[in-house]
């Protein structure tokens, strides 16, 4: 038995050997880039690719994030609905405090619930739309030099569900975003990379 239990010991010991090397192997540190008008100069050509004018008049958004949790997002009047098992909150984003509660379709009260869909609303519209938020309030614009190309380095300062976080965003030669690197804290690992391709052009209501 003492035998099994240093080879146990062993093994777990090589686990953690190989995940420090790898984890200072692939952590990067956060660039630090300029901030000023070229940043901005950038973000704004990004916006002008992603066609922003007709993001911000469209009426209603509806889409699910991995088929648990359910949106329709009225844009114009600032008002989602969100949906997941039995709940059903209707989050008036201004306000909150204001929100419908439903469960298995009775209107009830019950804050937990309500503060629940707006942190689901704040984490899954982000990944829907992160590209729109670059002049959000709270947010840091710096211009970075990734693979001697200019990149675009977002920081939240204030605001949503995790500020701090960094995305560092990599466009293409129309500036259009292609893929970020993140530095988040749900992620102790920095720089790691996503696609974000897959463009499909839809028509706004």
């Amino acid at each position: 038995m003492k035998k099994f239990f240093k080879i146990l010991g062993f093994l777990f010991l090589i686990l953690i050997l190989f995940l420090g090397i790898y984890y200072f192997a692939n952590n990067e540190k956060l660039p630090t880039g300029e901030k000023g008008e070229k940043a901005d100069a950038l973000a704004t050509k990004m916006l002008t690719a992603l066609n922003k004018d007709a993001f911000d008049t469209t009426e209603i958004i509806e889409w699910n994030f991995i088929n648990e949790h359910f949106y329709v997002w009225h844009k114009q009047e600032n008002l989602v609905e969100v949906s997941w098992d039995e709940n059903k909150v209707l989050l008036k984003t201004k306000k909150p405090s204001d929100s419908e509660v439903y469960i298995n379709d009775k209107l009830t009260k019950n804050d937990d619930l309500i503060k629940k869909a707006e942190s689901y609303f704040n984490n899954d519209s982000f990944w829907l739309i992160a590209p729109y938020k670059v002049f959000d309030s709270g947010t840091e614009r710096r211009l970075v030099n990734y693979n001697d190309k200019d990149a675009l380095l977002i920081t939240y300062k204030t605001g949503g569900s995790t500020p701090g976080d960094s995305y560092l965003w990599i466009l293409d030669e129309n500036n259009m975003p292609i893929s970020y690197k993140m530095w988040t804290s749900i992620i102790p690992l920095g720089g790691v990379s996503a696609t974000w391709s897959d463009w499909k052009n839809t028509k706004s209501a």
